[in-house]
């Protein structure tokens, strides 16, 4: 596999984590949310090369890395932890 599918996966794999805490939180399917995600090696890639990609799908008006732990942390495919936070905009 090459770097760019690797970072996709990761990116498809950030999408999904970020619906479910949408789903966890009650919000309604078009509420439009800010995302704060833990910058971390695991996610640096797909989230540089995606960004309007995860922000789309996610209805995000933004979508920022934190060098800050953000959020609750969230077990990426890999088994990584990685802190994410969605609130609505």
């Amino acid at each position: 596999l090459t770097e760019e599918l690797l970072a996709e996966g990761t990116a498809r794999d950030l999408v999904n984590r970020i619906q479910n805490i949408r789903k966890d939180k009650d919000f309604q399917v078009t509420d439009r949310v800010v995302v704060s995600i833990q910058r971390h090696d695991a996610v640096l890639a797909a989230v540089e090369q995606f960004h309007d990609y995860i922000k789309g799908e996610v209805l995000a008006t933004d979508l920022v890395l934190s060098d800050e732990p953000v959020g609750e942390p969230v077990e990426m495919e890999d088994g990584t932890l990685v802190g994410i936070e969605v609130v609505v905009a």
